[in-house]
């Protein structure tokens, strides 16, 4: 064996790492609670009559994800009583979010949608809370126990558990919903969170955070003005130079449309596959599995159409991909029960969407200051979320009252706007144009 051959396969011993397992098992955790609150939610309301305005209304209950960033100073820096002193700071919110995450999934299914929508409502947006609160701590923990060699095997593990997690709450539990009840199969879930729990347990606190108690905590007198001092670093100063740049109110409105009509088009698509008769395995199979691996695709062709033409060249062919497969969704409504005709469709939309996740993020990438490429970054991707949450969710309601056929051209036209602002942004000369992206 070569001596560059054998270090590719002492390389590849990373993944054996414990740290590195950890993480998959924590990556899991995180995904996991995605869909309960998206779209194995939406077709749980479908099934049981909801109103497709009450569903697209619901969407807003994902809002935690993208506001996350507001709370996360006091997770990171505010030990529990009790639990902190047990297990450690990091262990301590763990356990208390996972916990949360248990109680709030049993929670949701209990709850009659017909009968108590609010009740429903309720306990999603504590599931995304609990989830979005998690988030924060695997995060900090994942750095905090990898060094260098291992920090981007934890990266792509954390990647892959969250994926598999998705797809558990995504095809897993539509195949159980199929012989189970509604409760059972949320209740299966919530029990699939002890994944996380006996991971964590098993865990070591970060040697960093070993020594924190409560009452260290509480000795400082100057926490708050310690918080406040955060909150003009972290939000404060990297918000106002983003304001100062040329221009910046048309890069925030197309941060806001660029994904605007797919987005929209996105939370009504599982309501929409139970309309036209789809049963739930075959939404599993085709979504779900299948929609998965053609989203994986199109990040990997996103990122390869970048490095051969281009960011702006990539968020135009992408673009206008996304319009596409909009229409996709049109011509499916014609099409109705037709299992080929809605993997063609699931297809092509998974794929320009990972294609156009990729650009995308790359650009918010080029518009970050390196003085707050973290914290600008964060803002962004942030901003970007929480308008694609409430933008959506009218959609519902669009779809209710026009029709499918007309609701999906009418995201189709949804996503010009995006395009027109794209233009706008990137002609030559323009001082919008990134230096990081000029010719």
């Amino acid at each position: 064996m070569t001596l560059s051959l054998r270090r590719w396969f002492e390389s590849a011993a990373i993944y054996r790492d414990p740290r590195v397992i950890t993480i998959l098992f924590l990556g899991f955790s995180s995904g996991l609670p995605l869909a309960l609150t998206g779209t194995t939610l939406a077709l749980w309301l479908r099934e049981e009559g909801i109103t497709l305005t009450s569903i697209g209304l619901l969407a807003n209950v994902a809002t935690p994800y993208a506001l996350k960033f507001l709370w996360a100073p006091l997770v990171d820096k505010m030990p529990i009583p009790i639990l902190s002193r047990l297990l450690g700071r990091r262990r301590g919110w763990m356990l208390l979010t996972q916990a949360g995450l248990i109680l709030s999934i049993i929670g949701l299914g209990t709850t009659n949608p017909q009968e108590n929508i609010q009740l429903t409502a309720l306990f999603a947006f504590l599931v995304a809370f609990s989830s979005a609160s998690q988030d924060i701590v695997i995060d900090a923990y994942r750095v905090e126990i990898c060094d260098e060699k291992s920090l981007a095997a934890g990266a792509a593990a954390v990647v892959f558990g969250y994926r598999i997690g998705m797809l558990v709450s995504g095809a897993g539990a539509l195949y159980l919903a199929t012989t189970f009840s509604w409760q059972i199969t949320f209740t299966v879930m919530a029990a699939f969170v002890l994944v996380g729990v006996i991971t964590i347990l098993s865990a070591r606190e970060p040697e960093t955070h070993i020594a924190i108690t409560d009452t260290e905590f509480l000795k400082g007198q100057s926490r708050f003005a310690a918080y406040m001092h955060w909150t003009k670093e972290a939000v404060i100063n990297p918000l106002a130079d983003f304001l100062t740049r040329p221009g910046w109110l048309a890069i925030l409105l197309f941060v806001m449309f660029y994904k605007f009509g797919d987005s929209l088009a996105g939370v009504m698509s599982t309501p929409f596959f139970y309309d036209l008769g789809f049963t739930k395995i075959e939404i599993a199979n085709v979504s779900k599995i299948y929609g998965t691996a053609a989203t994986f695709i199109g990040l990997v062709l996103g990122g390869w159409l970048m490095a051969a033409t281009g960011l702006y060249r990539t968020l135009w062919i992408c673009g206008l991909l996304q319009l596409g497969s909009n229409l996709m969704f049109a011509v499916q409504a014609v099409a109705g029960n037709d299992i080929t005709f809605l993997a063609a469709t699931v297809g092509i939309e998974n794929l320009a969407g990972g294609m156009g996740t990729a650009a995308f993020v790359a650009y918010l990438s080029s518009l970050c200051n390196v003085s707050y490429t973290a914290t600008q970054y964060a803002l962004l991707s942030s901003f970007m979320a929480t308008a694609r949450i409430w933008f959506s969710s009218p959609g519902g309601w669009l779809a209710e009252n026009l029709g499918w056929i007309e609701f999906f051209l009418l995201t189709t036209v949804a996503a010009v706007p995006g395009l027109l602002l794209l233009w706008w942004l990137t002609r030559p000369g323009q001082a919008t144009r990134t230096p990081a992206t000029l010719p």
